[in-house]
């Protein structure tokens, strides 16, 4: 295993990004050729090419295979080579210098353990030489070396090379960028490509090919957090059942304990495939087939961790965003692939950068090649990671329904709690009526006639025991006997029922909630009223209900009876366990409970602060002044 290990971190992917007539082409075939990746034949070919057209040395013409890139003398889509030294092995993405294909530089980037910035050492740091560091450095290529290329026009000047070093280090310093190297070349004549330039002794550094072959990047490749998504189930025959995925990142042994997410069933390894033989342990990028010792339920989209090292999961973050095309619409329902799971995907601007200065501009929109700041959310819960941390599940990419083409690309930032973050304003049901128009024969205006007027969803909220649910149940009796069609959503037996796979935490807590928001959409839209009791703690989980909902016929009670006066009269147990460390995220305990404002409170000990909410919904009569 240790072979396979080794062999897996001996290849190293490489990007390259350079400004127009940087020389990046040439830097590339130059590369090539010294390390011997190129044929005789093509040489010539690449020669004859160049002298056609009146170039000088053919060595750009071996990587500018399109016709429209040798015409125009610049890169337009990403091409990957393949080169080895004694070494490593390399895959080396040539992407483009010029704005219009910043997409596809980000798309070369996205992989790369090292990224190569070329300058040209007469222009020094262009507009896009800026865009290419900022890029690399969002997409968390972690070492960059910035080649000064063309020193054979400067006269090999040390001055001139230091000028750019200071240029590049001071815009530099605003990024993130963990390793960072300068060296000078000339891809043209080979000076310090392979081998030390007689026309710079100055320099005493190593050259380009010897520095790619000392960088350690072993390191760079999370091994600790294992993430292994299922692509697919396979079931050869009935006595086997395989999961088939690619390693995200940790290693995965045989004989593991692991945990399945959403789901949290547990089980141990059996076995692990790979190439068609018996493994005893896989590594990140590794695509393998996992058998269990244990009988569970898991299919496509589920990952497999260890139980105490889990990702985050939510609906709801924060991601940078490099935009590849038609722009942004903030009403447009997207379609979000990360890992083995596709969802949809509404997203919500929060400002675009500026690349060349880095400052934030307020804006709406996000344009061909923008980057930008967004909250995401999404209709289907993911496991993820920020990408600082893990690049593999903290990125994703989105995808326009109609065409299928991919309009952005994604890295998750873990810089503010998902409670801390604003609600997106439309419902997931409002951004479907195109599609699922009122196609019933009764009208919404014949149901509120039958009805009595408009339902409406009455969401109680309060610590355990505060009397929510006696509450929900006094106000139902109340609403009958008024002729309203009225049922109560109880907490508790959704948990039994359609929440019975759901835990307890922050993610678990409000998909219980969406849960029931949703059911009482539906039964509103249906002509019923609904009484919803749920402790619902969290400011940001009570308006997504309300959203989901809709303003008008959303009203939130608060059962505000004391967290003392709970705890002292609780006879579930739950409130002991929660001192004792047995439960967790009991709110007023070892959670927080945000309790609301403005809204109706109602204390079920109080007779007088019922007949007032009795009062204020309609139920009774309210006394004679």
């Amino acid at each position: 295993m240790y072979d396979a290990l080794m062999s897996h971190l001996s290849l190293v992917r490489i990007s390259t990004a350079g400004s127009v007539d940087d020389g990046k082409s040439t830097l590339i075939g130059r590369m090539l050729h010294d390390s011997h990746a190129i044929y005789s034949d093509q040489f010539d070919a690449a020669q004859t090419a160049a002298q056609r057209l009146g170039e000088g040395m053919g060595f750009a013409f071996l990587l500018d295979g399109l016709k429209a890139e040798r015409e125009q003398g610049i890169t337009i889509d990403v091409a990957y080579r393949y080169f080895r030294t004694q070494k490593r092995a390399y895959i080396l993405a040539d992407t483009p210098g010029h704005e219009q294909y910043t997409r596809n530089m980000a798309t070369g980037a996205s992989t790369a353990d090292i990224a190569i910035i070329l300058l040209d050492a007469r222009k020094g740091v262009m507009t896009q030489s800026k865009r290419h560091a900022f890029i690399a450095s969002l997409l968390g290529v972690p070492h960059m070396i910035v080649a000064v290329n063309k020193m054979d026009l400067v006269d090999w000047s040390q001055n001139v090379f230091e000028k750019q070093v200071a240029a590049f280090t001071e815009f530099a310093s605003r990024l993130d960028i963990p390793d960072l190297r300068f060296l000078p070349v000339s891809a043209l004549l080979g000076d310090q490509v392979s081998k030390p330039s007689t026309h710079m002794p100055w320099f005493q550094g190593p050259t380009l090919l010897d520095m790619l072959d000392t960088i350690y990047v072993g390191s760079d490749r999370n091994m600790v957090d294992l993430r292994l998504p299922v692509q697919l189930v396979l079931r050869p025959h009935e006595a086997y059942r395989g999961y088939a995925g690619q390693v995200a990142s940790g290693i995965l042994r045989r004989g593991s304990c692991i945990t399945v997410l959403p789901s949290r069933q547990k089980g141990t390894i059996k076995s692990i495939v790979f190439a068609g033989r018996d493994v005893e342990e896989a590594v990140p990028s590794m695509s393998i087939t996992a058998t269990l010792n244990d009988d569970l339920d898991i299919s496509r989209g589920d990952v497999l961790v260890h139980e105490h090292n889990m990702p985050k999961s939510g609906r709801l973050f924060e991601a940078m965003l490099v935009w590849m095309d038609e722009p942004l619409n903030d009403k447009t329902v997207y379609l979000l692939k990360h890992l083995a799971t596709t969802t949809k995907a509404r997203i919500k601007l929060r400002y675009r950068i500026d690349v060349n200065t880095l400052h934030r501009e307020e804006s709406d929109l996000l344009k061909l090649n923008d980057i930008g700041r967004a909250v995401i959310s999404t209709r289907d819960i993911l496991h993820y990671d920020p990408y600082a941390k893990n690049r593999a599940t903290g990125s994703f990419i989105l995808i326009d329904k109609t065409t299928k083409r991919t309009v952005a690309g994604g890295m998750i930032i873990d810089r503010e709690p998902e409670e801390q973050l604003p609600v997106i304003a439309e419902s997931w049901h409002e951004l479907h009526e195109s599609s699922t128009a009122w196609n019933s024969a009764i009208s919404p205006l014949e149901r509120q006639q039958r009805c009595g007027g408009e339902a409406k969803t009455y969401w109680i909220t309060g610590y355990v025991n505060s009397g929510k649910r006696a509450l929900a149940y006094h106000l139902e009796r109340q609403f009958w006997q008024k002729g309203t069609m009225v049922t109560v959503l109880d907490g508790g037996k959704l948990r039994h029922t359609l929440s019975s796979e759901l835990g307890f935490s922050h993610e678990d807590t409000t998909e219980h909630l969406r849960r029931a928001a949703e059911i009482a959409r539906i039964m509103n839209d249906s002509g019923v009223t609904v009484i919803c009791a749920f402790v619902s703690p969290l400011k940001n989980q009570r308006e997504l209900a309300r959203t989901i909902i809709g303003n008008g016929r959303f009203v939130e009670i608060h059962a505000n009876r004391s967290l003392n006066l709970c705890e002292s009269t609780d006879e579930s147990g739950l409130y002991e366990k929660a001192r004792r460390g047995s439960i967790h995220n009991l709110a007023g305990v070892n959670a927080l409970y945000e309790p609301p404002c403005s809204v109706p409170t109602v204390d079920w000990d109080d007779q007088a602060s019922l007949q007032k909410l009795e009062q204020a919904l309609g139920l009774i009569d309210s006394p004679p002044s």
